[in-house]
């Protein structure tokens, strides 16, 4: 039984009635990180691990909402919109208040999901969740709202009602992922371009070190203020410089002696990122995958140099994959500071890559490497109620 059939027949058990079923993946991010606060540019993708949401609506302003993964039930009203300490329904709440704060016409409904996206690996599990009913919702009460304004709602669902600053790449991807692409999203105007990403040779698999350091959060709002001390000390010289997007490897070098030489290695790495980004979707134009990969090799190393938001442990397997030639690229992703590598590795060769690295991580650090191999797949969209894809 697939994913989404199990879900429907939860729901029916539960509900006794028909669903609309909306598949909202998670995603990577193959090349651009920490740029997005910058104002800067990235490159996710939608990939085939995901959420499935069974919903139909009700005559009233009551909710009841399912978690399989969890075996949790968590029910509200419309017009009384709490957090509550299981976590699980904020992120769905705050996508119904954002709804009612923009005075869009909906009901209560009934909802069951369940999916295969692991939680905090930095698949996003939670934009697949807010995009996903946002996605629903407005198919279910047919509202028409474009899917821009769907990913600023659910954007603005996590940071509102969440409480978590996050960027908009997340749910961004999620609605406009593309089968076989990824998506140049521009994080100043927010606009978007399709690259091709069909090497079906090439598995995206992520290696999760299994740890989580400390310095995390605090380094990460450290990093943001060390990018706007050094946005502050190039606009003096370059007053039409808002953030380091507009800032170019020239005139970051006029104002290096003007400059902290930390801010200065924080500045470089995300000027460099930006351009590296560009070049990167010139690579997949070309279809020159080794190129791409070489890109990503750069940015880790620009991760773990210059901005400092790797580990020992990330920086293991960086390196442990950097002289196989089954290997097209390695590097961190996310935040930093523990979670995964991101590996472009040939699909005959993954299962011994992996165990070589399991073997190898195993014997350096006494943890046991998780390894998830995903693949490019679509943004969120509807499926028929058998579980098929509609046409």
């Amino acid at each position: 039984m697939t994913l989404a059939q199990s879900v429907e027949q939860v729901f029916q058990e539960k509900f006794k009635e028909q669903a609309l079923l909306v598949r909202s993946p998670g995603r990577v991010n193959l090349i651009g990180e920490h740029t997005d606060y910058n104002k800067g540019f990235v490159l996710p993708a939608a990939i085939d691990k995901s959420i499935t949401l069974a919903i139909s609506p009700r005559n009233d302003r009551h909710c009841s909402m399912f978690a399989m993964d969890m075996n949790e039930a968590h029910e509200f009203s419309i017009d009384d919109l709490h957090s509550t300490p299981k976590g699980w329904p904020n992120y769905l709440m705050g996508v119904v208040d954002q709804f009612v704060k923009a005075q869009y016409p909906i009901q209560g409904f009934h909802c069951v999901f369940g999916g295969d996206i692991p939680i905090g690996a930095g698949m996003s599990s939670s934009a697949a969740l807010e995009a996903g009913l946002a996605f629903a919702l407005n198919t279910l009460f047919h509202l028409h709202i474009d899917r821009l304004t769907l990913v600023k709602m659910a954007q603005k669902a996590e940071n509102v009602f969440v409480g978590v600053q996050c960027g908009i790449m997340d749910q961004y991807i999620n609605i406009f992922g593309k089968q076989d692409n990824v998506l140049r999203i521009d994080c100043r105007t927010l606009e978007y371009q399709y690259y091709p990403f069909a090497f079906h040779n090439i598995s995206v698999v992520l290696f999760d070190t299994r740890v989580s350091h400390s310095l995390a959060s605090s380094e990460y709002n450290r990093r943001r203020e060390e990018c706007s001390e050094g946005v502050a000390v190039i606009k003096k010289m370059y007053p039409e410089v808002n953030s380091l997007r507009d800032v170019t490897c020239d005139m970051l070098h006029q104002c290096r002696d003007r400059m902290d030489p930390t801010v200065y290695r924080r500045c470089k790495y995300v000027v460099e990122e930006n351009e590296r980004v560009l070049h990167a979707c010139g690579d997949l134009e070309k279809g020159d995958l080794k190129s791409f990969g070489a890109a990503m090799k750069k940015t880790h190393a620009g991760l773990s140099g210059d901005y400092e938001v790797s580990c020992k442990e990330l920086d293991f397997l960086v390196d442990l994959m950097s002289s196989d030639p089954q290997v097209y690229g390695s590097r961190m992703m996310g935040g930093g500071f523990g979670g995964c590598t991101i590996n472009l590795i040939e699909k005959n060769h993954v299962e011994e890559v992996s165990s070589f690295a399991a073997v190898r991580y195993k014997q350096k650090f006494n943890i046991d490497l998780k390894t998830y191999i995903t693949s490019i797949g679509p943004g969120t969209r509807i499926i028929a109620g058998s579980g098929h894809e509609k046409d």
